[in-house]
């Protein structure tokens, strides 16, 4: 079983990956990534399988989540953050030209061979139970990267600028200092076509905001970000429906969100809190 990163013991009374984090300036936290990677300790935050929740949701919120456009055309999704790229893999299974992009050059070797294989031999975990997967999968690719900075897409010949119909993030907010939020959605907004979507899986949900990452607390953080325009700092309580009580109706950001959901299903070290919530950019 993949343990999460706080379950891992560690002396100092944190775990293991936020303890990697605790001193180390935030410009540095790209290479203490790679840095994990290349000590073969992906273990800290690895899953091993493709998100259940997400699985769900393409495979249920039909046509909004269709592989294919009006025209015909296949759809481009993104997974940054991918790590071995379970998600990436399950997109491409349903249709989807997925790309991964990790700033880890060990990681996106390792996500490249996984894909290899997992692609000539899905494994049943990678669709749900009634599910009958598409004739022609679409493709896998891999490119290494720093999301946050434009010239990923350019460098690596991703062609990142508006390029695609779907973003995906799991793990990746939650793994970014609270001071590069607003980096996240400017991101965001530039690899999104107008009126393309970002589905995010919400997590960590459980945990208070304040406290230390990785992982950091984000509820109420994607609304604030997307819809609101802010910074991502959470200054009240935030309510069930993910806005905080005090918020007022000004909406500035560059998405709209058309769905927000308990998922039926989605990883145990949520301990039942995920959220998924469906962006749109304007």
């Amino acid at each position: 079983m993949v343990q999460s990163s706080e379950s891992q013991a560690h002396p100092g009374g944190g775990g293991r990956l936020l303890n990697t984090f605790l001193n180390r300036p935030v410009e540095d936290h790209s290479s203490a990534w790679s840095d994990l990677w290349d000590a073969g300790e992906s273990n800290l935050w690895d899953r091993g399988k493709p998100s259940p929740a997400l699985i769900d949701l393409v495979e249920q919120q039909t046509p909004l989540l269709s592989p294919l456009t009006p025209t015909g055309r296949r759809k481009r999704a993104l997974v940054p953050g991918c790590g071995r790229g379970y998600d990436v893999v399950m997109l491409a299974l349903h249709g989807f030209d997925a790309c991964g992009l990790e700033i880890s050059e060990t990681a996106v070797q390792e996500a490249r061979r996984y894909a290899a294989d997992v692609m000539a031999r899905p494994p049943a975990d990678y669709f749900g139970a009634q599910y009958r997967p598409p004739s022609s999968p679409g493709s896998v690719t891999f490119v290494k990267g720093d999301f946050l900075n434009p010239a990923w897409s350019v460098e690596e010949g991703a062609d990142g600028a508006n390029a695609f119909d779907l973003v995906y993030d799991y793990t990746f907010l939650c793994a970014l200092h609270p001071r590069k939020r607003p980096d996240w959605a400017v991101g965001m907004s530039r690899v999104i076509k107008s009126q393309g979507l970002l589905v995010c899986l919400e997590f960590p949900m459980y945990k208070d905001p304040r406290l230390a990452g990785p992982p950091w607390g984000l509820k109420g953080v994607h609304w604030n970000l997307l819809v609101k325009g802010g910074n991502g700092e959470i200054t009240g309580e935030v309510a069930d429906d993910g806005k905080e009580k005090n918020d007022c109706d000004s909406e500035t950001g560059n998405f709209q969100r058309l769905l927000y959901i308990k998922p039926p299903r989605s990883y145990e070290v949520a301990r039942g809190t995920d959220m998924i919530s469906v962006y749109i950019r304007k």
